[in-house]
């Protein structure tokens, strides 16, 4: 008995050895096939823009016969030289950052406060107001393109700069990412201040806003992007070329209006230029977009 009980015992952790091999196996199988989908994914996304690379130095003739190709028989600059040297490009570059960081820094300071206000202010029809703002957020944006148009021409301030930055200094979606992470910050936290004497503004400065880090860059990031690649208010809000920012300039390389052809490697190169300035502040800032509880927890 006690011989065949011990032997038993010493078979049965080969078993669970095997069925733990199994699972690991599994395990593994199943990652390689995460792994492939989101690489085959990646390239999904990512091919378009190799090609815009590719064909941004090719010659027109070849980047008509063969657009889909990754690598130039002929590699040439002539795209690149032509836009800095035929196309206004730098006019256009320096249109789009002036504007790019009035309207985010506007955006980021007024959003936040909107989204202050909602969260931590106690007034009448509040709730009104930020059932609005959700409201807004199902509106699509070309529906208040007219409305729009017909309101900076009635104040005068169509074809202009201030026509083009005033009407996205703030937006509905900025104002509700911002009340959402005020609301996870305790409000335990500003009850020193109010002690000390401060003020709403004081406190919201001091205090809260510090802590909103994670927010602030992510609102920050979005709006940079957005003005940055904002093409309908600028197609209603302007009409002097001189006014014309990246996305009207390419396009108007698009539809033909700066040259006859095609122009396939002008047009692709004003895009790939323009894609930059975006793309690295994504790689700088992504983990900060990812992490955007981090000052919740922190307070």
């Amino acid at each position: 008995m006690s011989a065949t009980t011990a032997a038993i015992g010493t078979e049965q952790p080969a078993p669970r050895r095997s069925r733990r091999r199994r699972i690991g196996a599994r395990a593994r199988t199943g990652m390689l096939l995460s792994y492939l989908i989101l690489v085959g994914l990646a390239l999904i996304y990512i091919y378009p823009f190799i090609i815009s690379i590719a064909a941004s130095f090719k010659t027109d003739a070849e980047a008509t016969q063969d657009a889909l190709g990754l690598i130039p028989e002929t590699i040439t600059f002539a795209a690149y030289e032509r836009l800095f040297g035929d196309v206004p490009f730098p006019l256009w570059a320096g249109n789009t950052l002036f504007i790019a960081t009035i309207v985010t820094i506007g955006r980021v300071f007024f959003d936040s406060l909107a989204g202050y206000a909602l969260s931590r202010l106690r007034f009448r029809g509040r709730a009104f107001v930020f059932a609005a703002f959700i409201a807004i957020l199902s509106v699509p944006g070309v529906v208040l393109l007219i409305p729009r148009f017909l309101i900076l021409q009635q104040l005068g301030l169509y074809d202009t700069y201030g026509g083009m930055i005033i009407p996205l200094l703030s937006t509905a979606a900025g104002v509700f990412i911002m009340k959402q992470f005020f609301d996870s910050i305790p409000v335990s936290v500003e009850e020193a201040a109010r002690i000390d004497g401060a003020g709403t503004f004081r406190t919201f400065w001091t205090i809260v806003l510090p802590m909103a880090r994670p927010a602030l860059v992510t609102l920050f990031i979005l709006s940079f992007q957005g003005s940055w690649n904002e093409l309908g208010h600028f197609i209603v809000s302007r009409q002097s070329p001189e006014l014309n920012t990246l996305t009207t300039g390419v396009a108007s390389l698009v539809s033909g209006q700066l040259g006859s052809g095609n122009q396939f490697p002008l047009q692709l190169a004003a895009a790939v230029l323009m894609t930059i300035p975006v793309a690295i502040l994504f790689f700088i800032f992504q983990k900060r977009i990812m992490n955007t509880t981090a000052g919740a927890e922190k307070g």
